[in-house]
């Protein structure tokens, strides 16, 4: 097993198998535990060797078809598509593949309906949806569907904004809890269950019972939450779980990874799975759990699913999301191997007193339960530089790209099924240290920028909906206070929304905003203006 020394030491959380969700047979790994290795390789069945959909798609090419069909091109690289085939190769237009098609996608039980039948299997789901508008569709159809189990739904603060634009679109009514902050980094981290109770307690006691809860796990570094103790504390509320797990697609593919949050009670996740589980950008899953709200919600997100995805479907992502799940299956050693150098790169650079590792931090914070090894977040502050100039100098000096940087911090990501070259990065990052030491005279604004504290929500006067279709005014920074925003508007560091349309914008919040704006190394999304210097209200 693999180590990273990073302690977590909260304590354990098991499922109960009284709490409505299928247990995992033999399997009783706590969140962040690693499962006993011959339950956890008994857990996939022999049929997913195969990839049902990714089999039909390559018959289909394989046929030579004379198409009279879209796409346009006719799936022929030399009548049609040649400027396709020029720059991706014959086999490409070959596979995009046209819809409804007999033996494709035509049918109750297609190669596709198969490959989403396998998809279930893999992550433990009673059902689960392939996506090609990314996980910002995931999130959209939960917000949808989740209106039918009724409309009040809290929301961690840090969710992605997709999801927002979900409430916006079915009308829900939002409530609010705010995650842990590790406010010298600008990071949002996650829910304890006991946070969670006391937010459901909150609002039943002000009579306004939630339906449904919106958690964030992992986190954009890695962090992990126990999925397992919200999800009881959600149902103690009778209210469904929706985990935005975007960034954990591969959780539950290795016994050193953590488990899969269908498996932990979650009753709905969203898995971004081209970040981190392989495959192609803009493919995503949307898993449906065994909880008690399962029937109720699968044809409710069903329904809210045909609003929400494309009637043009790209074959090309669906095979990509059918062979990404047939390879983490059988990529036991290669996600192992990536693992190995995920430890191997923390190790390395707790061997250099200019770098730290952040999450070794972790258990500081008592929401976080288990740590992601394969993003690795490097503090390097004490270089006297910010993370944005590294990073910027990684790309522009080495052609290694970073997935993001704060003022203090940057983070590495090692897709699950990758082999990186760990000794390129290591050269460049120390050969990046060294450039800041020999140019240690030169300015850098980012450099201990102050993360302010975070203010909280103002009160909400309107439904999100109504605000942001109301008639709206841009009125300056001063005339602001103790208007109803019509925007959302979200500071980065730490991306969460301090606004949401129908939000009382109070003086603390317009002033953190102006704040982070002014500062070198934030901005403020959604805002009128670079500056915050007016905001976008609802008219009077």
């Amino acid at each position: 097993m693999l180590h990273d020394n990073t302690p977590m030491t909260h304590p354990a959380t098991t499922p109960r198998a009284d709490d409505g969700f299928a247990p995992l047979s033999d399997v009783s790994a706590a969140p962040g535990d690693a499962a006993p290795a011959a339950a956890f390789a008994a857990r996939f069945s022999e049929d997913q060797a195969s990839a049902p959909y990714v089999r039909a798609v390559e018959r289909f090419a394989d046929s030579s078809p004379e198409s009279f069909m879209v796409p346009g091109h006719g799936n022929d690289p030399a009548n049609g598509a040649e400027h396709l085939a020029e720059i991706f190769g014959e086999r490409l237009p070959r596979m995009d593949v046209p819809l409804m098609i007999e033996g494709i996608d035509l049918g109750d039980d297609s190669p596709l309906v198969q490959a989403q039948r396998l998809a279930a299997e893999a992550w433990g789901a009673k059902r689960t949806w392939f996506l090609t508008n990314g996980a910002s569709q995931a999130n959209r159809t939960a917000a949808i569907a989740v209106r039918g189990l009724g409309e009040r739904v809290l929301i961690q603060r840090s969710m992605h904004s997709s999801f927002t634009d979900g409430v916006l679109l079915s009308g829900m009514v939002p409530s609010f809890v705010l995650p842990s902050i590790d406010e010298r980094n600008g990071i949002a981290h996650g829910l304890t269950p006991e946070a969670l109770d006391a937010a459901l307690t909150r609002e039943a006691e002000a009579g306004r019972a939630v339906s449904s809860v919106y958690a964030v796990s992992p986190s954009y570094f890695g962090s992990t939450a126990d999925v397992a103790g919200l999800a009881r504390v959600a149902h103690a509320h009778d209210a469904a779980l929706i985990v935005d797990g975007a960034w954990g697609a591969h959780f539950g593919f290795h016994p050193d990874l953590p488990e899969s949050p269908v498996r932990q009670g979650a009753d709905l996740v969203v898995s971004s799975t081209h970040k981190l589980a392989g495959s192609l950008t803009q493919s995503a899953m949307l898993h449906l759990g065994h909880g008690p709200f399962a029937e109720r919600l699968e044809s409710l997100v069903a329904r809210a699913y045909s609003m929400t995805s494309s009637t043009s479907t790209s074959g090309i992502l669906l095979a990509s999301l059918d062979a990404a799940r047939r390879a983490l299956v059988a990529g036991t050693d290669r996600i192992g191997a990536a693992l190995e150098a995920a430890v191997e790169l923390r190790e390395r650079l707790r061997a250099d007193a200019r770098f730290s590792i952040i999450s070794d931090d972790f258990d500081a914070y008592p929401d976080i339960v288990a740590t992601d090894l394969l993003r690795v977040p490097i503090d390097v502050s004490a270089t006297g530089r910010s993370g944005h100039w590294f990073r910027g100098r990684m790309i522009h000096e080495h052609d290694v790209y970073l997935e993001m940087s704060t003022a203090t911090s940057v983070v590495a990501v090692i897709g699950a099924l990758r082999d990186p070259d760990i000794e390129r990065f290591i050269a460049a990052l120390m050969r990046v240290a060294d450039e800041a030491a020999i140019d240690s005279g030169a300015s850098d604004a980012g450099v201990g920028a102050a993360f302010p504290s975070l203010p909280a929500p103002g009160e909400l006067r309107m439904l999100p909906q109504e605000a942001y279709f109301a008639a709206s005014e841009v009125v300056p920074a001063s005339e602001a206070v103790g208007r109803i925003t019509a925007d959302t508007l979200a500071a980065y560091p730490p991306g969460i929304p301090n606004l949401v349309p129908g939000e009382v914008i109070t003086a603390e919040t317009a002033a953190f905003l102006r704040a982070v704006a002014a500062s070198p190394t934030g901005y403020v999304r959604g805002a009128v203006d670079a500056e915050v210097s007016s905001f976008r209200v609802v008219a009077e």
